[in-house]
């Protein structure tokens, strides 16, 4: 990240990153869904769904509103 913002100082970098952080509204809405096979997972993701996590044999996915 430092060098595609161009600061030579990691110090100037997590200065604009946690600004960044700032702005992000993190209570946006998010649809959510769940797949248990690979081709659940990849009709979600060619309808715009973005992978989360696995938890328990189960793929979490989220699409912004």
């Amino acid at each position: 990240m430092k060098y595609l913002l161009g600061h030579r100082r990691l110090d100037n970098t997590l200065v604009y990153v946690h600004l960044a952080k700032g702005l992000t509204n993190f209570s946006e809405d998010c649809s959510t869904a769940v797949a248990k096979s690979i081709e659940e997972a990849s009709k979600l993701v060619e309808s715009g769904f973005e992978f989360v996590k696995t938890f328990d044999n189960i793929m979490l996915f989220r699409k912004r509103k």
